[in-house]
C-alpha cells in the first residue's frame, strides 16, 4: 500500500502538507521501518547545544520537537488502531500545545526521548502487521472528519519530515 493509494476523501485537507511529503514509491509497512533509522540517526546527530534551543519566542525546543512527535504519533496510532476495529464513534482532536508544557521535554535527555520514540515506533510497527488492507482502508472519524486507518498511518510519516526540515531550516 502506498501514498497514491490515499484518496483525499480519507482525510482532512489539514494533512495534505504532510501526506505531499510522503514518497511515492514507498509502501507503508517500509516507510515506518525505513524512517525510524532516519529519524534517530537526525536527533543524534544534532549538536547538544542546539537541544534546548528554540529560533524564536514561544517556540518549541528540539527536544519539544521531538515529544511532539512521538506524542502524535500515539494519538495517530490510536485513531488508526479505532478505525481499523470498526469504530464509528467521532475520535476527539488534538491540540498540540497543551501537551508540551507538562510533557517537560526540555528535562528529559536525548537519550530518554529517542527510547521512547522506539518504543512508540515499534508499538505501530506490530500494529500495522496485525492489519489488512480492508482494516486499513477503512473509513473513520476523526475530530469532526473522514480519515481512514492508512491515512491515520501515513500521515505520521508526512508529519516526521515536516518537522525535519523545519528544524533544519530554523534550529540549525
Amino acid at each position: 500500500m502506498k501514498i497514491s493509494d490515499v484518496q483525499s476523501t480519507e482525510f482532512n485537507e489539514f494533512y495534505s502538507n504532510y501526506l505531499a511529503l510522503v514518497p511515492k514509491n514507498i509502501l507503508l509497512k517500509d516507510g515506518f521501518k525505513e524512517s525510524s533509522e532516519e529519524i534517530i540517526d537526525f536527533f543524534q546527530n544534532i549538536p547538544a547545544i542546539k537541544l534546548n534551543y528554540a529560533y524564536a519566542n514561544q517556540k518549541w525546543s528540539v527536544k519539544e520537537v521531538l515529544q511532539h512527535l512521538i506524542d502524535t504519533e500515539r494519538v495517530f496510532q490510536y485513531r488508526c488502531f479505532c478505525i481499523a476495529r470498526r469504530d464509528v464513534t467521532s475520535l476527539p482532536g488534538y491540540e498540540q500545545d497543551d501537551y508540551i508544557v507538562p510533557s517537560e521535554a526540555k528535562n528529559k535527555s536525548l537519550e530518554s526521548l529517542l527510547e521512547e520514540f522506539k518504543s512508540v515506533r515499534q508499538s505501530f510497527i506490530v500494529l500495522l502487521h496485525s492489519l489488512n488492507k480492508e482494516d486499513l482502508e477503512f473509513l473513520g472519524n476523526a475530530n469532526g472528519n473522514p480519515m481512514s486507518a492508512r491515512a491515520a498511518a501515513f500521515i505520521v510519516l508526512g508529519h516526521y519530515q515536516w518537522h525535519i526540515n523545519i528544524i533544519k531550516e530554523r534550529y540549525l
